[in-house]
């Protein structure tokens, strides 16, 4: 019986093995130099098509069956991809982020958590023609902490002490598997200024309401009031050599 609980104890203090956020080995083919070159141009296709107001499904299917595009290309060409009118909208919200310590900020915590946690996985990153970066790891309702997560947390905290934030509040999708204990993980972190997290059943619905968001979700860019591209700046600044796909 205490042997068994030994065992238990010995489990919960392990360090999580090392895991690579959001790494998919076909990518070294799909985001080659040379794969790059049809992507430029497919996107090229799919960026006319949608400024006449044909729908981005339909749009990604009719070129990405094309060009023979796989599920991760067509995923990367989506994401960094958008009509010229909403590239236009967010960058007249956009704020310099010169001005993030006038005020709080609201951020979507596993927009840019899991964005960092893939950067420092070495996975591909996707920056889009709106000047944000962005990662193809996706949620789809599971998450679970990894041993990118303290130091994804760790870079969110040097970037925002250096911006010299006030107070951030953290939004967290509760539905979503694991919520509670990335709370936990946050609010252990020793933060230099005030910080909330907040648990809520639609962090996109929260978000779009307010101003002064962080995140890197299209919709929530084009429905929120202003925004600051801190994740861009944290890939660009604090990660060693990420791998970045230039679709901008």
């Amino acid at each position: 019986m205490v042997y068994n609980k030994v065992k238990s104890i010995e489990r919960n203090n392990k360090m999580p093995k090392e895991t690579r956020r959001g790494f998919v080995p076909e990518d070294k083919r799909w985001f080659s130099q040379e794969s790059l070159k049809t992507l430029k141009i497919a996107q090229e296709e799919i960026q006319w098509l949608l400024d006449r107001g044909y729908k981005m499904k339909s749009v990604i299917e009719f070129v990405g069956n094309h060009y023979l595009l796989s599920a991760r290309q067509r995923a990367a060409l989506q994401r960094a991809t958008s009509p010229q009118n909403e590239y236009e909208m967010r960058m007249k919200k956009l704020y310099p982020l010169k001005y993030a310590k006038d005020g709080p900020l609201y951020i979507d915590g596993f927009n840019l958590i899991i964005t960092l946690e893939v950067a420092l996985s070495g996975s591909v990153l996707i920056l889009g023609k709106d000047g944000v970066i962005r990662d193809l790891a996706g949620l789809r309702g599971t998450y679970r902490i990894i041993d990118k997560t303290s130091e994804a947390i760790r870079l969110i905290a040097s970037a925002l002490e250096k911006l010299q934030i006030a107070k951030a509040t953290f939004y967290l999708d509760s539905p979503v598997s694991n919520s509670g204990m990335l709370k936990t993980r946050i609010l252990d972190y020793d933060w230099k200024f005030e910080v909330e997290v907040e648990l809520v059943p639609n962090t996109d619905r929260v978000l779009a309401e307010k101003d002064r968001v962080v995140t890197g979700d299209s919709i929530v860019l084009n429905k929120c009031k202003g925004w600051f591209n801190l994740g861009t700046r944290i890939v660009e600044e604090y990660v060693d050599n990420p791998w970045i796909v230039d679709l901008s």
